[in-house]
C-alpha cells in the first residue's frame, strides 16, 4: 500500500540526503519526494510516497525522528486531504491538430503556457489519475517531452502540520525495541 509522510525539517544543507538515505538504509523505495518552503522561515516540508504498510510507515516515523533536524513527522495516508501533481507536456502541434489539442486541454482544465510553430507546453495540475490520463489523449499526438512533479499533500480543515511538535508515541504493536531495531 502507498504511504503519505509529511515531514517539517529544518531547512539547512544536508537534510534531503540524511532523509533520503533514512529510507535507503531501511530498505524502502521513495516513489515521489516533493521539498518546498513553508510560511515559516527556516522550514522546509517534505512529502514522501513510499510503497509499505502502516506498520512499515509507523517505523519510518519514528526512524525521521531519530533525525536531528527533523522537526515534525505526519501519516497523512488515511486523513482527509488534498493530494496534487503538475506536469509539464511538450507535444507535437501541427496547425491542423492546434484546435483539437487545445479543446482537449480545456477538457482537462489544463492551460497552454507556450507555443511554438511545432509544438504547445501544457500544464496540468491534479491527481495522477487525471495526470496519467491526459498524457494517453495526448499520445497520439506525440508528447517531445514531459516532466512531473511529486505529490503534494495537506491535509483539510484548520490542523496544521506546524501546530506544534508531536511527542513521539510508540504504537502498541511495536515496542521500543522492535521501532527502533536496525
Amino acid at each position: 500500500m502507498t504511504q503519505i509522510i509529511a515531514v517539517l525539517v529544518e531547512d539547512k544543507p544536508g537534510v534531503l540526503n540524511r532523509v533520503a538515505s533514512l529510507f535507503r538504509r531501511r530498505g524502502f523505495n521513495i516513489e515521489s519526494l516533493t521539498v518546498g518552503v513553508t510560511e515559516s522561515p527556516g522550514i522546509s516540508r517534505m512529502t514522501i510516497v513510499a510503497e509499505t504498510d502502516s506498520v512499515g510507515a509507523e517505523r519510518l516515523r519514528l526512524y525521521l525522528y531519530k533525525l536531528v533536524n527533523v522537526i515534525q513527522v505526519e501519516i497523512l495516508t488515511n486523513a482527509s486531504k488534498m493530494c496534487r501533481n503538475l506536469a509539464m507536456i511538450k507535444v507535437k502541434a501541427k496547425s491542423a491538430d492546434r484546435t483539437q489539442i487545445m479543446q482537449l486541454v480545456e477538457v482537462f482544465r489544463a492551460r497552454v503556457v507556450d507555443v511554438a510553430t511545432e509544438s504547445l507546453i501544457i500544464e496540468v495540475t491534479g491527481d495522477n489519475e487525471k495526470l496519467d490520463s491526459i498524457v494517453e489523449v495526448l499520445h497520439p499526438f506525440g508528447i517531445l517531452e514531459m516532466v512531473r512533479t511529486g505529490m503534494v499533500v495537506m491535509e483539510r480543515g484548520s490542523k496544521s502540520l506546524a501546530d506544534g511538535t508531536a511527542p513521539v508515541v510508540f504504537p502498541a504493536y511495536l515496542s521500543m525495541e522492535e521501532a527502533f531495531a536496525a
